[in-house]
Parts: structure tokens; C-alpha cells; sequence
């Protein structure tokens, strides 16, 4: 390897959690054919052991996680570094939009909580626990890449407990990518609207829409997702998509409601 190619050497170790399915499946995949080993997490073993089933043989670990429970964010990390040595990419991606449609006056205390501890508190402790290992491994530094959302800027109707787990992972990568500089750790956020997964399936047969009526809305190839993060993860620490946006090209995002 010649010096220009050492200094734009990508790094190989990365953790995915919501591994089991969707975008994170996707982004799984799409990292272990590009040569990255991969630790699968997500909360049903049986369904990172099919994603683990479609990349090559030896490139991913799975660690069935649930990420608001710290001692199996602890056990995630300590088991990538153990099978791979190191950990130089953390895909936060996993979450959970809680119970749809229901109004705020009605929103049980028990769901709020549920979408609060997966989407932000999760995000916090596995993150907090790549920035420790990337802080204190040799050479130092990695990336994290957390998943926001197009709700992350703009709210759908009655989804008062995700959007503000999204707008709240929005400060999150901020202190985060501030904090990190002194120690080569990079963070940045993709914004993700209407990628086709099953929490997005019934959106091309009809969502809510703003005005209160039931509009279908176009949707986009997870792929699609996916080679946008794995862009993102692979540029040089010395540089940093700090927050990205991709989305069905005709989704009513821009100009929602």
C-alpha cells in the first residue's frame, strides 16, 4: 500500500444495531461486502442470524441486544472487540415508533417511555460505549452514525413520542461530534424519509397527512439507504457528513402539512 493509499485507508469494525431487518439489515449488508466485519445487534436473535446469513462467511458477530438495557450495551461492545479487536463504526440505528395513530391525551405513559429508552436512551449508551473504545483504542478515533429522520425536522400527525426522540437525537449528534474532536471520533446523523421497511409499509397504501386525510406516499429501495451511509462511513476522521438527508424524491416532506 502506497502513502496515498494509507491515508485514505477505510476502517473495517463496525456495529449495527436494528441489525434484524430494514434499514439496518441493509446497512449490515451492505458494509460486510464492502470488506467491514460487522456486529449484528438487535433484540431477536433469530433475525440477525438471517441477516448474518447473507453476508460472507466470518464478517459478522451477532449479539442479540436490547440497547436501553446497559449491561447488554456493555456485553455488545466488549463481545465486537473480543471477536474483532477493535471498533471503528457505530451505526445507531435502532428504534421503535411506538403506537401509531394514537392521540396525546391518550398515549400511555408505558409507550412514551417504551419509544424514549429505544430510541434515545439507546442511542446515548451505545454511543457512550463506542466513544470509550474509540477514545482508548490504538490508533485512535472511529465514526458514529446516528439515524434521525425526516421527523427529526418535521413532525408527522400523532407521533409526539418519536418526533421528539428524533429532534432530541438531533442534540445528541451535535455535542456528540463536538465532544469527539479532540479525539478523532467523528459523528454524524442521516436524516432517512420513506425508505420501503416494514415500519413503512403501509404508507403506499395510505398515511395521515396533516390536512387529516389519507394520502399513499411514495417509497425508496433501503439499498438506497444504505450506500448513503456506507459513504458516510467511509470517508477519511479527517472529514465528516454531519448530517445528511435522503428521502423518496416526490415524499411530501418538503412543504409538509
Amino acid at each position: 500500500m502506497d502513502a496515498e493509499q494509507s491515508k485514505t485507508a477505510v476502517p473495517k469494525v463496525a456495529v449495527v444495531t436494528g441489525a434484524g431487518s430494514g434499514i439496518g439489515r441493509a446497512v449490515a449488508v451492505e458494509l460486510a461486502h464492502a470488506g467491514w466485519s460487522v456486529a449484528l445487534a438487535g433484540r431477536r436473535a433469530e433475525t440477525l442470524e438471517e441477516t448474518a446469513a447473507l453476508v460472507p462467511d466470518g464478517a459478522a458477530v451477532v449479539v442479540r441486544t436490547d440497547v436501553s438495557q446497559p449491561a447488554d450495551v456493555d456485553a455488545l461492545f466488549g463481545a465486537t472487540v473480543e471477536q474483532f479487536g477493535r471498533v471503528d463504526l457505530l451505526f445507531n440505528n435502532a428504534g421503535t415508533f411506538g403506537p401509531g395513530g394514537v392521540p396525546v391525551e391518550e398515549l400511555p405513559y408505558e409507550a412514551w417511555r417504551h419509544v424514549v429508552d429505544t430510541n434515545l436512551n439507546g442511542a446515548f449508551l451505545c454511543a457512550q460505549a463506542a466513544y470509550r473504545r474509540m477514545k482508548e483504542q490504538k490508533p485512535q478515533g472511529g465514526r458514529i452514525i446516528n439515524n434521525g429522520s425526516i421527523s427529526a425536522h418535521t413532525p408527522r400527525p400523532l407521533s409526539v413520542a418519536y418526533t421528539a426522540t428524533k429532534h432530541a437525537l438531533t442534540g445528541l449528534t451535535k455535542s456528540l461530534s463536538l465532544d469527539g474532536r479532540p479525539y478523532r471520533i467523528a459523528v454524524g446523523q442521516i436524516d432517512i424519509g420513506n425508505a420501503a421497511s416494514a415500519m413503512t409499509a403501509g404508507m403506499q397504501t395510505g398515511a395521515l397527512q396533516a390536512n387529516g386525510e389519507i394520502a399513499p406516499e411514495p417509497v425508496m429501495d433501503v439499498a438506497d439507504v444504505a450506500r448513503t451511509v456506507r459513504h458516510m462511513a467511509e470517508l477519511p476522521l479527517e472529514a465528516n457528513v454531519q448530517f445528511a438527508t435522503v428521502l423518496a424524491t416526490t415524499m411530501p416532506y418538503v412543504g409538509r402539512g
